[in-house]
């Protein structure tokens, strides 16, 4: 009798340890799960944000100058051009990550889904550079060498906006680069829960 009820004893507490245990793997398979769900809601805000402060340049800030200024119908239609160009990018960026669904689909897919983001990345670093130094440069051509009704004279005229220029290049240089590197670490994150969560699926 003493064996029969230490034998059901044992099988008590095996039964709630191995219970314990799968509570134990799911709480750490939500906390991996919170945390990648964290870092790609911060990249998929960024990227939100950035397209609607472009929007709002494009279709806002920009026009308002244009139309206080004595800027070229040519230059203005350049740099608008530029700018819808710059909208491809992010857009196909924002389409990706709203695929990106940590409950519906398997880390396989959305580590695929990572790669797919990331090539996008680097495609529009580049594509981005060469875009608007030929845009900044056709804009300065066509201003200072055909504009005849802004009086672009060697001084402090001429001075100003080129200086503007410099500084708005170097405050979006120093942005883009703090935001890159954060960016980067976020994407981090994101490939480690993958990987992690990996072991969770059955």
């Amino acid at each position: 009798m003493e064996l029969e009820e230490l034998k059901a004893s044992w099988n008590a507490l095996d039964k709630r340890l191995a219970e314990s245990e799968i509570v134990n793997m799911r709480m750490v398979k939500e906390l991996i799960a919170q945390k990648t769900k964290s870092a790609y809601n911060r990249i998929y805000g960024i990227n939100l944000y950035n397209f609607v402060v472009n929007i709002l340049i494009l279709g806002v800030v920009f026009p308002f100058v244009f139309m206080h200024t004595p800027i070229m119908t040519s230059s203005f239609v350049v740099i608008e051009t530029v700018m819808v160009l710059g909208l491809i990018p992010q857009i196909w960026k924002i389409s990706l990550l709203s695929k990106f669904d940590l409950e519906g689909k398997r880390c396989g897919e959305l580590r695929r889904l990572v790669l797919r983001y990331k090539k996008v990345c680097q495609e529009e670093r580049v594509w981005t550079i060469a875009i608007v130094c030929l845009a900044m440069i056709a804009f300065y051509i066509m201003e200072l060498g055909f504009n005849d009704k802004a009086g672009y004279q060697l001084g402090t005229r001429l001075l100003l906006p080129i200086g503007l220029s410099l500084l708005t290049f170097a405050l979006g240089f120093f942005v883009a680069k703090w935001q890159l590197r954060r960016h980067a670490q976020q994407i981090r994150e994101i490939e480690s829960g993958l990987e992690e969560l990996k072991g969770f699926e059955s």
